[in-house]
């Protein structure tokens, strides 16, 4: 008989109506975000603007009037990003057959947006952005509950790990402020990462 041992010891019992969610297995463990100062935004967060010039560029004269202010722009967007809650939790198999491995979420947590550089606008202005230029659906924030449960089969001298937390898209885009004759100013680049569901990761190694 095959002892299951886990990462906090004996997991707690899942809810009797919790499903058991699949999770395609993986051979590496999640990828951490490449950028070395990734700020946490809060949902109705403004960044730290830069200084806006008093006047506006004159190359380029324009009778129409615009609202001031920063806009985001959504340019492109990449795979889906893992944000663990709580700790890795690992069974490893050291029979010569196919063990069942059953991981319960020990901890619960909130999961927001998260960027790089000026982003210049509230996230809820960046999210409605990002949302209809990809036609996708992503959250300013998302809850990760206990007592969620997932069962995967383990091969034969192998450990199986396993995070729950929330898959944020990964998108790429720019704000940019215009002026009140239309004109634009010096675009700054933005990787942003939005909750997109919760869900487990599972590698094994």
């Amino acid at each position: 008989m095959t002892a299951l041992v886990l990462a906090l010891g004996s997991a707690a019992p899942a809810f009797a109506t919790d499903p058991e969610p699949t999770e395609p297995v993986q051979t590496a463990p999640p990828a951490e975000p490449e950028e070395s100062e990734l700020v946490d935004a809060e949902p109705e967060q403004v960044d730290d603007l830069p200084s806006v010039p008093v006047k506006p560029p004159t190359d380029q004269p324009d009778t129409r009037a615009c609202e001031p202010g920063y806009r985001y722009h959504a340019t492109s967007k990449s795979k889906d990003c893992h944000k663990g809650v709580g700790v890795t939790q690992s069974n490893y198999n050291g029979t010569s057959r196919t063990a069942r491995s059953t991981f319960t979420s020990e901890v619960a947590g909130k999961v927001g947006v998260s960027y790089s550089g000026k982003l210049g606008v509230k996230v809820s202005v960046a999210i409605v952005d990002i949302e209809s230029e990809f036609d996708v659906n992503v959250s300013a924030e998302m809850s990760v509950s206990i007592g969620n449960r997932i069962a995967v089969d383990t091969p034969p001298k192998k450990t199986t790990n396993a995070k729950y937390g929330v898959y944020r898209l990964k998108s790429y885009g720019y704000s940019q402020y215009k002026y009140a004759n239309c004109t634009n100013g010096v675009k700054n680049n933005v990787t942003i990462y939005t909750p997109r569901r919760v869900g487990w990761y599972i590698w094994e190694s």
